[in-house]
Parts: C-alpha cells; structure tokens; sequence
C-alpha cells in the first residue's frame, strides 16, 4: 500500500487527537497509599519528656556504677570472676550513660556537635551495648560454673581465664562496634540528625548485615545463654538446702531474667519491624510506619534504662557488697565505725552468698 506522507500526518494527528481527547475525559483518581510516608518528627512535648528522661537516667546510671566500681576495684581481695564480669559491667554502663547528654541535647535541638562527635558517640553507645549483655552472659555462665559444676569451677585457674574472657568481650565489642563509621550528622527536613548513613546502591545490605549481628550477638544468643544457664542453676537451686539463702538467690536470677527482657525484647522486635518493613517483606501503610518510627525511640528509651538497673540488681540487693560499702564509707568518715562487729554467717551457704553478690 503506497500513503504519502500528507495521508500518514493527517492520520497520525487524528489518533493523537483521539488518544489525548480519550485521556481528558477519563477521571484520574488519586491513591494516596502510592505515595511516600511523611518522614517521622518528634512532637516538641516528647522531645522535652526524653531530654529529661535522658538526663535522669545519666545522673542515676554515673553514681550507680560508679560506686559499684569503686567498692569492687578498691577491694584488697584477689577479684573472683563475678566480680571481675561485675566491674567490666559497671564500666560499660558508664560509657553508655556519658553518651547521654548528647542524646537528650540532640532530641531537642537536633545534633549540634559535628560530623566526628557523631561518630565517637555512636561508637562508645554501640561499644557499651555489646560489652554489657556479654558481661551479663559471663556472669550467668559463671554462676552457672560456681553452682552447678562446683568441682571443675575449683580445679579451672577461674581469674585468669576471667581476664582473658574480658579481654575478649572488649575486643570483640569494639569490632561489633565498627559500623558506627557508618553513622554521620546530617540534614532531614531542616533537622540536623546523627543516624545511619548509607551509600544508596548497597543500603539495604549493609542495614541487613549490621542489624543481623545486632540481633543475634546482642540479643538471642546471650538471652538463649542466659536462659540456659540460670533455668539449670535454679533446677539445681531447688535440690540445695538453703532455705532462705536458696529463695533470694532464685529471686535475683528472676529479676536478673525479667530486667534484660523487659529492657531490651521491645527494642529489638521493633527493629526487626522495621528491618522487614524496609526489605519490603512485610507490605505496611503509613500509619504502621509511623508507629514503628515512634516505637523505635520509645524502645531505645527504655533499653537505655537498663544501665540503671544493674547495679541494683548486681550490686545492691546483694549483703557483700553492703558491707564492703559500709566499710568503704567508715574508712572515709561517711559512716560512724561501730565497736561491735557482727558474726559470720555460716560456711555452709558460702557459696551460694558469694556468688549472688
């Protein structure tokens, strides 16, 4: 068939006319589920609430540790390995409360401090996270050791095998710790932010990857450990008698258990939320991308709270550590010395009082 090229024009621009008439005249209807979520802020109320929230838990957790550190370190004793685990704890605890202040100034203010500090921050933050749920999984292992398995505890070299364990957690923190690199200040929305800042192309696989060993090393395989350990050693519990030396010893291994879990659960189901609503498995609306955003920084609030709660439960609850206090304190002229000094409790229960503090 031969058209000249007048007939294809004329053709040609009537099917435009058509397809351009046919277009106009349909309605478009808006979706608003295909479009971007609102990026989270946080309310001005809330922000206040968490600066102050912050600085409550730093001046309680800077004490707090810091007397735990002070009577075990000054003791004249040679440290067992609970102790030894305890102090390197307290230690974590601190690095973690100096952090702090940064936080509850960045909430309100945005992050002010520069690119380095932000990255030095997220670092000791992260360094502080690992080396305290590993400590926390040494000393349930040690008591383990102490209660269940008596004999080899004895016969083991314990302090310098717990020197070199420590040794370990701090290096192995520290390497768990390296993605902080990652973190930098930057602007969003008019808002200076310290937060994850990823190249875009390998984003999704870096953010999988850190939160990964998050979850597993900082989360359940020291709980799966814990568990392990402490649900033995109060099965053995039950069979000793003790009385009760026996009932408290269980009720700190419950609230040892029930701390870690009501402090640190939330947080990381929230992350994993989040790490699947970004790896698109689970499909989500703005709202529920909302609530994780605010989930995430209620979690992480409440996370940040047990570095308050380990010297009461490690530290406080327990007689020996009352006593080296007081003595610490009489030896300062805090405490009046007392002329009458108080009978030994019985070498029987010996083992189990020393090793719950």
């Amino acid at each position: 068939m031969n058209l000249s090229s007048s007939s294809y024009t004329l053709d040609f621009g009537s099917a435009y006319e058509e397809l351009n008439f046919t277009y106009n005249d349909t309605d478009f209807i808006f979706n608003p589920e295909t479009q971007p979520c609102d990026p989270f802020s946080i309310p001005d109320a809330a922000a206040i609430f968490l600066s102050i929230f912050y600085i409550v838990i730093f001046l309680v957790a800077i004490p707090g540790n810091l007397v735990v550190g002070l009577v075990i370190g000054l003791s004249k004793h040679l440290l067992p390995p609970s102790d030894l685990y305890l102090l390197h704890l307290a230690v974590a605890d601190l690095l973690l409360a100096v952090t702090l202040p940064f936080w509850a100034t960045a909430v309100s203010k945005g992050w002010i401090f520069g690119d380095g500090l932000c990255k030095i921050v997220t670092i000791v933050q992260e360094l502080s996270f690992y080396t305290s749920i590993l400590f926390l999984t040494c000393i349930s292992m040690d008591r383990y050791m102490v209660i269940v398995r008596a004999m080899e505890a004895r016969r083991s070299n314990r302090q310098l095998v717990s020197w070199g364990i420590c040794l370990a957690v701090w290096s192995v923190g520290a390497l768990l710790s390296l993605p902080g690199l990652l973190y930098s200040s930057f602007s969003s929305s008019g808002h200076m932010v310290c937060a994850e800042y990823y190249d875009p192309r390998s984003a999704d696989e870096w953010r999988l990857a850190t939160r990964i060993l998050r979850h597993t090393l900082g989360f359940l395989i020291p709980l799966a450990i814990m568990l392990l350990c402490y649900g033995v050693t109060i099965h053995r519990l039950l069979h000793v008698r003790g009385g009760f030396q026996r009932q408290r010893a269980m009720r700190v291994i419950v609230f040892v258990v029930v701390a870690f879990l009501l402090c640190w659960t939330p947080y990381h189901f929230t992350v994993m939320t989040d790490t699947f609503f970004r790896a698109k498995i689970v499909q989500y609306r703005c709202p529920a991308r909302t609530a994780v955003d605010q989930a995430l920084v209620a979690t992480h609030s409440l996370g940040l709270l047990h570095s308050c709660v380990n010297p009461v439960l490690y530290a406080f609850v327990g007689e020996k550590f009352r006593r080296r206090l007081q003595q610490l304190m009489r030896k300062a002229g805090v405490l009046e010395r007392t002329s009458v000094s108080r009978t030994s409790r019985s070498s029987v229960t010996s083992d189990i009082t020393s090793t719950f503090m």
